[in-house]
């Protein structure tokens, strides 16, 4: 007689069930606790966001104030020092600030850079007087001596009719800088920029050379233009151009109501664009005999290039870029000046 077959349970899914539900139950847990200790960082860093941004609205009026103080008293140097230390504090403070609190910040100290340029004006000694020599008459039957050329309006020039003055530039004549000139070959050296305030305005065509440290540079209503400029100490605005080239070291970059123009820069901040159309930005890149030193007298940090961070403040959108700007194609960038 044989023996019966050995008799094999089925396997139960209750078991492999009761198995696998702690596990998802564990995973979930711990999906929930790491939920709770992202909310609870996200909600130090706030508040740690919000102490910084309070630190810095109160140590930018105290030093607003002092600036205010030192240009009404008339102390300029000064007041340029204390200018410079307010925008590397703005600079410095950025990466935590609104970007409402960033564009007060910067019109607050184009303000005050236009008012110090207006008191450096004020304040400039007048020319002495004296009697000039009278122009001798040419003689019967001489020819008459051939005019000479025109030479573009600089530092002196005395302003016609046109456009106002851009966002923080003061009326009147620049005290460093061009003036409508057309199809020139421009330059100022290290002697005449140190820590100037210089403007170029209304230029055609012309390429312009800045070797040396100034204080600010404007760059108003230029059309066709190359800049070269060396480390500006604080910022620089470009206003209202077209079809230029500008090559510009500096602390703040803010350009408004400019088009089709490519930007090579060396920022600490990140650069402003406000109602520009079809400007582009690639890094520094000119030099120049001396250049180093401009750099230490300028008090920018070569090894801090926000070349490639550009806010827009038309373009509000954070899930997609600005269509206003863009990064110039590495093959397309120019490496050489001269």
């Amino acid at each position: 007689m044989e023996a019966p077959a050995a008799f094999v349970a089925p396997p139960q899914p209750e078991a492999a069930t009761a198995v696998v539900l702690p596990e998802r139950l564990q995973r979930r847990e711990a999906e929930r606790q790491q939920g709770v200790e992202r909310q609870r960082q996200k909600k130090e860093a706030q508040v740690v966001k919000e102490e910084q941004s309070e630190f810095f609205v109160a140590a930018f009026a105290r030093e607003r104030e002092a600036v205010e103080a030192l240009l009404t008293a008339g102390s300029l140097e000064e007041a340029a020092a204390r200018l410079q230390g307010l925008q590397k504090l703005l600079t410095e403070s950025v990466r935590f600030l609104a970007p409402y609190e960033v564009r007060q910040g910067q019109e607050a100290v184009a303000r005050l850079q236009g008012d110090l340029a207006a008191r450096r004006q004020q304040l400039q000694p007048k020319k002495k007087f004296a009697f000039r020599a009278l122009k001798k008459e040419a003689p019967p039957g001489s020819e008459p001596r051939p005019a000479e050329p025109a030479r573009p309006a600089a530092a002196a020039a005395t302003p016609g009719p046109g456009p106002g003055p851009a966002e923080g530039e003061a009326g009147g004549p620049p005290l460093c800088g061009f003036s409508r000139a057309e199809d020139e070959e421009l330059e100022l050296g290290p002697a005449e920029l140190l820590q100037r305030d210089v403007v170029l305005s209304e230029l055609r065509g012309c390429r312009v050379r800045l070797r040396g440290n100034a204080n600010t540079l404007r760059v108003r209503n230029c059309r066709g233009c190359t800049v070269l400029c060396g480390p500006v100490s604080t910022s620089v605005l470009v206003d209202g151009c077209s079809d230029c080239l500008l090559v510009l070291a500096c602390q703040q970059l803010r350009t408004h109501r400019t088009r089709d123009s490519r930007f090579y820069v060396q920022v600490t901040s990140r650069a402003v664009i406000e109602g520009c159309t079809k400007v582009s930005f690639a890094p520094y890149t000119w030099s120049y005999p001396g250049m180093e030193r401009d750099f230490e007298s300028s008090g920018l940090d070569r090894n801090r290039n926000n070349w490639k961070l550009v806010d827009d403040f038309d373009w509000l959108a954070t899930d997609k870029p600005s269509p206003n700007w863009s990064l110039i194609p590495e093959q397309e960038r120019i490496s050489c000046w001269d």
